[in-house]
């Protein structure tokens, strides 16, 4: 059932969700987990990684991930592991758009907010002269403080501050004219990396393709189309891995996303909860498989 169809406005299905709030975190995760995937999860013995993410939703409270949800504070955690250096140039952080000044800025940079992901909530500006400024002023502010629509009853989310707006650099480098930068998504699971989850043309047709640590494409499906060229093995790749490894020692289960920008890795997010655990993977098996790595207790 692809709901998105069915009730096609986001900010309708924000109502929606708004309206729902009164039931239970564990029935609504049951819910959606049945609307997405067409079956009812195993949360008392999960077996499935979509499976584990609904439990890890309900039941892990470790308030640091708070801290590494928010685009802002996640640095001084990132910072804390000494890695300072792969962190990106911010320009500000502001309570209000309107406090941005738009005529120190360089012609190209990014706008986003503390609490977005999914690719929502950003603005990529290739050039400032073609920028309407109210407009987007207009737009960033409607964007903050929508703490209280936690579609996904994602706990983290929850311990998050106020939501601010973030301006930075705008990252290139010579592959990404053409398609855009691209993303490297390192699932770990008690501090190892165990797949890398590989995205590119995210502003066009995203494309995803599944990999592991020496690699090797997994040929596994998911939500996004399978990608049509052949991707090189990164050059920091074993940089990324350590990176990934110190990052998530902390946790059960992350997800690291890192960059590798002109010969330099540089941190993206850290994600406690991909695709909210909703999504149908191809084979069927790897969702066992890579079950099998998380440890729930």
């Amino acid at each position: 059932m692809d709901y998105k169809k069915i009730i096609s406005n986001r900010h309708a299905r924000f109502i929606i969700l708004r309206l729902l709030s009164f039931v239970p975190d564990k029935w609504m995760v049951q819910l959606q987990y049945w609307i997405k995937l067409k079956r009812w999860p195993n949360i008392k013995h999960p077996r499935r990684f979509t499976e584990k993410l609904q439990w890890y939703k309900l039941y892990h409270r470790d308030p640091v991930m708070g801290v590494c949800v928010d685009k802002n504070q996640v640095r001084s955690y990132v910072e804390s592991k000494g890695l300072a250096h792969i962190l990106n140039e911010q320009y500000g952080v502001y309570d209000r758009a309107e406090d941005i000044n738009f005529e120190v800025l360089p012609d190209k940079f990014v706008i986003k907010t503390t609490d977005g992901g999914g690719g929502d909530n950003i603005i990529v500006c290739k050039d400032k002269a073609k920028l309407d400024i109210p407009a987007t002023c207009a737009l960033v502010n409607s964007w903050l403080n929508k703490k209280d629509i936690n579609a996904g009853r994602e706990w983290a989310y929850t311990r998050m501050a106020a939501s601010r707006i973030i301006v930075e650099k705008y990252l290139e480098d010579e592959n990404s004219q053409e398609h855009g930068l691209t993303d490297y998504k390192f699932m770990c699971f008690d501090g190892k990396p165990q797949v890398v989850v590989l995205d590119v043309d995210r502003y066009t047709v995203h494309k995803r393709n599944f990999y592991d640590t020496d690699w090797n494409n997994l040929h596994v499906g998911s939500d996004a189309c399978a990608i049509d060229r052949d991707i090189v093995k990164p050059k920091k790749l074993n940089e990324m891995i350590s990176i990934a490894q110190q990052l998530s020692s902390d946790f059960p289960f992350v997800r690291v996303d890192l960059y590798e920008v002109n010969g330099h890795v540089i941190f993206g997010e850290m994600t406690f909860y991909p695709w909210s655990g909703y999504v149908q993977y191809e084979p069927d098996d790897f969702d066992f498989e890579l079950g099998k790595s998380w440890k729930c207790e």
